[in-house]
């Protein structure tokens, strides 16, 4: 890989937790970190435009392999100039292998060495992932960030479960290297094992000749009681590379997020902001609101004092649960706007405590507003 492409400038690191302040540089656009992504499965982050992400302060977006293989194909969108053009986002893209997609289809899909065959869900039609197969997928949409094709294994999984998968997880990562082809994308492997240390331990060790832009963890926040998730990350904390960003997928709620940077993570995404959003769920810096309740019918005060996004300056929670209650699109909308700046905000004071070294402070505080609210599970 050309250097010139990818670059980790790694500025400061908090001597208490581990935590760091750093930037990402990429083909498309520097990254601050650490980082929040937002996830647009299919091509777009739904309910918020772009321009809207962009004014929000995000720097990445996701999209979904899996979905796009299926809808609308990979090979129209090489054509359409890839993924940025297609969806007019000028900023960096990283996209998932489409692995845990086809794990949550357990019942129509089989794993062999070669690779997963799967049933689509969205007509039934048959489909087999290679690790190669996923490459040139991700090629085709020409994302700055790949992951390669790993086994999730699912919280429960006996020991030599999740010894197999591992296994094969680092077996499909030697041919994903390989199958590799362009400069201008970067490759994070991504570490597995389940809940046992000595295989997390041992998929990492094996992992680590692979990390040369980046590194994924993944596998947590999968059903997984929160503290064992934070124990299995203090246990890799210590073993992980220093010279490249740690992204820890699937996580996104705001405690795990404080939790994840003071553990030395530097990305993190979810679908959490936006799928709970059009729930009636805002996430705010007074615990979470379920704009919906009956309370708010006659509360004129916006969603969060403390949010600049648009919601929260223009509209008040009476205004949001009326749209919510008449199914009018434009209420998930704003709280989808006003989640994701949250989240965004929240990343940025981190890193700000990081560089002011305080950073041991605020996630002491943060845990103590978030002890009485919904933040946590009890």
């Amino acid at each position: 890989m050309d250097k010139k492409y990818f670059f980790f400038e790694l500025i400061k690191t908090d001597p208490a937790t581990g935590a760091r302040a750093g930037v990402f540089h990429t083909p498309h656009g520097d990254i601050e970190t650490p980082v929040f992504m937002p996830v647009g499965t299919q091509a777009t982050v739904k309910g918020v435009l772009p321009c809207d992400l962009e004014e929000i302060g995000s720097q990445i977006i996701l999209s979904n392999t899996y979905h796009l293989y299926m809808r609308p194909g990979d090979e129209l969108i090489a054509r359409a100039g890839g993924l940025h053009t297609f969806m007019n986002w000028r900023r960096p893209i990283l996209t998932d292998s489409g692995g845990f997609q086809v794990f949550s289809l357990a019942p129509l899909r089989k794993i062999t060495d070669m690779g997963v065959t799967f049933a689509s869900h969205v007509d039934g039609s048959k489909h087999t992932f290679t690790p190669e197969k996923v490459m040139e997928i991700e090629h085709n949409l020409g994302s700055d960030i790949m992951m390669p094709l790993d086994v999730c294994s699912e919280y429960g999984y006996t020991h030599a479960q999740a010894e197999k998968a591992m296994v094969q997880t680092l077996r499909w990562l030697e041919r994903s290297k390989k199958a590799q082809v362009s400069h201008a994308q970067a490759l994070f492997p991504i570490v597995q094992g389940n809940f046992y240390k000595d295989l997390r331990r041992k998929s990492l060790e094996e992992t680590l000749p692979f990390a040369e832009h980046g590194i994924a963890i993944g596998g947590l926040s999968v059903g997984e009681p929160k503290p064992l998730m934070y124990e299995l990350m203090d246990e890799m904390q210590p073993l992980l590379p220093v010279g490249v960003p740690r992204y820890l997928m699937g996580v996104g709620s705001p405690d795990c997020l404080v939790e994840g940077v003071v553990r030395g993570i530097d990305m993190f995404d979810c679908v959490l902001p936006t799928r709970v959003a059009r729930n009636g769920m805002a996430l705010t810096s007074r615990g979470k609101v379920v704009v919906r309740n009956g309370k708010y019918k006659d509360d004129f005060t916006p969603l969060d004092p403390d949010c600049d996004c648009y919601c929260c300056k223009h509209y008040t929670k009476a205004y949001l649960r009326h749209l919510l209650n008449v199914g009018e699109m434009t209420g998930a909308m704003l709280l989808s706007l006003h989640n994701i700046r949250y989240l965004h905000t929240l990343m940025k004071k981190l890193r700000q405590s990081i560089l002011d070294g305080t950073v041991k402070e605020f996630a002491e505080n943060f845990r103590a507003d978030a002890a009485n609210s919904s933040y946590y599970d009890k």
